[in-house]
């Protein structure tokens, strides 16, 4: 019974073939130990569209993003102070690498909204939201937040408050992306996803700054039009939203007995013996007979065939070693061996790994010099300012000149047109999914991806380099 034969197939189609783009919050770490992929991520299911951005910026998405107002199974539990990792993919299966095209310049921040249920429905838009973190510019390092986080793999990690209620929280992560922002009409992107944890705390504070998302900014607030490609890069950017909570004077107390200080929801099944996303594969009843070997080998196949049906953007890898197991224990009751269930250890796909240090937070302990040379981006040179009808400023490594599915114009003679449709000469642009018809390209890759022109941000699969 090969499901992985029809739904797997369909699934790796929808991620790698037809119109993936930009970036999305797939996984998460807290204190550097790994949740899993989509495990407590509220995220959208649309795969061919999971990383676009949100449109229009009043959409009940705005929240925690398509799809964000369907609860998921799994609450993670996180302690009072710990520190939250959110990682951040191009590709949300993690099958290429990449977090964000480097033209997608701007701020981030990070909001938490306490909630009865963090697994329940219909909870996410609306009002309660409180921001913990934000950073736009550095003028000090002359690089926006998403620039920081691309440098650091698509990693940014923000400490929880110490002194919040416990209880149960979404955690909603927000890129802006501010490099289509002074067109007409202005293009400002938002990425948001939102996390699902039960905070273990004693605190008893909640934050009386809140807002309501959508609703925290309109596209009348400055931000939204911001021009990152004027030079030089010495502004300030207009910030929106509430203050970062700082507690103290910026709170609340509540009484002590509707502090939950126990998780009840969402948590993983005893027997949970194998998980992908917010799928458990559970144990297997035991048998001794051959109705017992046929009836528990059709409750694998069962749960195998909820596991493809469940899988999201992050992809259905850990279905497929399920799927191995079932087939073991058809075989095994296919030969007369009626004893079981079979141990799935030899099929168990391998743990993720621990972080080795924390993502960009302006929190954490300086780096040491060769961290820092290991996170900088190579270096590249400057596209010279030109007044083409591609465009008149310029970026390090490559330029705001847009080419091929971004405009559909050539980029100057030897610049490379990168598969989001901008002209540039390192590899970020003339490496995989740069554009040929557009420009010059050189560099090899297994999968060449390309916007679809006439569908904005939008990957492809193009081929072999």
């Amino acid at each position: 019974m090969q499901i992985s034969n029809s739904k797997a197939l369909l699934l790796a189609v929808a991620i790698l073939d037809v119109v993936n783009a930009h970036t999305t919050f797939t996984n998460f770490y807290i204190d550097q130990a790994p949740m899993g992929d989509g495990t407590c991520v509220r995220m959208s299911r649309d795969i061919p569209k999971a990383t676009w951005p949100i449109r229009p910026i009043n959409s009940q998405d705005m929240a925690c993003g398509v799809n964000g107002d369907k609860g998921v199974a799994r609450i993670c539990p996180a302690k009072s102070g710990s520190e939250l990792t959110f990682n951040f993919r191009d590709w949300p299966d993690g099958s290429q690498p990449g977090s964000l095209d480097k033209s997608h310049m701007g701020p981030c921040a990070v909001y938490m909204k306490k909630v009865e249920n963090a697994a329940a429905d219909n909870n996410a838009a609306g009002a309660g939201w409180f921001k913990i973190f934000e950073e736009d510019y550095d003028n000090s390092t002359a690089q926006w937040c998403t620039s920081k986080i691309m440098a650091n793999d698509g990693k940014l990690s923000v400490k929880l408050p110490t002194d919040l209620a416990g209880g149960y929280y979404l955690v909603r992560s927000e890129l802006l992306a501010l490099h289509d922002a002074d067109k007409s009409p202005a293009d400002p992107q938002f990425y948001a996803g939102c996390a699902q944890i039960f905070l273990q705390s004693s605190g008893s504070s909640v934050p009386k700054d809140t807002v309501s998302i959508p609703g925290h900014v309109n596209m009348q607030h400055p931000a939204m039009t911001f021009h990152v490609w004027n030079k030089p890069k010495q502004f300030s950017f207009p910030q929106f939203g509430p203050p970062t909570y700082q507690g103290g004077s910026s709170r609340r107390a509540i009484n002590t007995r509707a502090n939950q200080l126990d998780q009840t929801l969402g948590l993983k099944p005893a027997n949970c013996i194998m998980e992908n996303d917010n799928w458990c594969g559970l144990t297997l009843p035991g048998y001794s007979d051959e109705k017992g070997c046929w009836a528990s080998s059709q409750k694998c196949w069962d749960q195998s065939k909820t596991c493809y049906d469940s899988a999201g953007p992050v992809g259905s890898k850990n279905c497929k070693n399920w799927e191995s197991y079932c087939e073991s224990i058809k075989n095994a009751c296919a030969s007369g061996n009626f004893n079981g269930p079979l141990s799935a250890t030899s099929f168990m796909p391998p743990p993720p790994s621990r972080l080795s240090k924390s993502g960009y937070s302006p929190q954490s302990a300086p780096k040491t010099e060769s961290e820092q040379a290991s996170a900088t981006q190579p270096k590249a040179e400057t596209v010279p300012v030109t007044n083409s009808a591609n465009g008149d400023n310029s970026v390090e490594g490559g330029s705001v000149n847009t080419c091929g599915s971004n405009g559909g114009s050539k980029c100057a003679s030897g610049y490379c047109c990168s598969s989001h449709g901008y002209c540039g000469k390192n590899d970020d642009y003339c490496g995989a999914g740069c554009q040929s018809a557009f420009g010059k390209c050189s560099g090899s890759s297994k999968h060449k991806r390309a916007h679809i022109i006439g569908r904005p941000h939008a990957h492809i699969l193009a081929g072999k380099a």
